[in-house]
């Protein structure tokens, strides 16, 4: 059932035995490992921040509270996909007030099939994250790598005389002749005219 190559690491925030049980059946080791279980919230703020998870799953209620607002933390504040399991007569009007956070809401008592769909919308939900993730990593990556040409440009211009299409083209043949990147040849550009300027 897992999506990625490494197994998703799973935060099971739950003082109830028979359900802990119950969840782990669906949780093989193979696909969802390690899985951290807390009996209370106190237990579960103290594990989310010394560790990163990809799937929290919150049964309320827990000793030390309902567990909506650890469940939102958790899907504003980190990577996680968060579900939340509540009482049915609860279930509307938590499922409209953490809608807005991406907290997925199951109402209880549910069956195995149930928990099963949703432990894969999870996962759906946690890939979705980690490709957005990865889209953002990549942007900024590229704007830097703009920022760095443009500044070596602006030097190979004030140093070289050269125009900007000029330093462009310098650029971009340095690192084709070197079988580098712009991003480094730009790099090396900088570092010569300010190793320069320190002299």
């Amino acid at each position: 059932m897992v999506f990625q190559s490494d197994p998703y690491r799973v935060l099971l925030v739950s003082a109830g035995e028979k359900f802990n049980a119950s969840i782990l059946a669906l949780l093989p080791n193979t696909d969802f490992w390690p899985v951290t279980i807390a009996g209370s919230l106190s237990r579960a703020r103290r594990l989310g921040v010394n560790a990163q998870y990809d799937l929290v799953i919150v049964n309320a209620p827990l000793p030390d509270g309902l567990g909506t607002e650890f469940a939102v933390e958790m899907s504003e504040e980190t990577d996680a996909a968060a579900l939340l399991l509540i009482r049915h007569e609860l279930y509307e009007e938590t499922h409209a007030k953490l809608l807005p956070s991406g907290v997925m809401v199951l109402s209880k008592p549910t069956n195995t099939q149930m928990l099963t769909q949703q432990i894969r919308s999870l996962c759906a939900m946690r890939e979705r994250l980690r490709a957005m993730r990865q889209h953002q990593a990549t942007v900024e990556e590229k704007i830097e790598e703009i920022r760095i040409v443009n500044r070596a440009k602006w030097l190979l211009i004030a140093h070289e005389g050269l125009t900007e299409p000029e330093a462009h083209r310098h650029i971009s043949k340095t690192a084709m002749d070197r079988h580098q990147s712009k991003r480094e040849a730009a790099e090396e550009i900088i570092r010569k005219y300010e190793n320069q300027s320190c002299r």
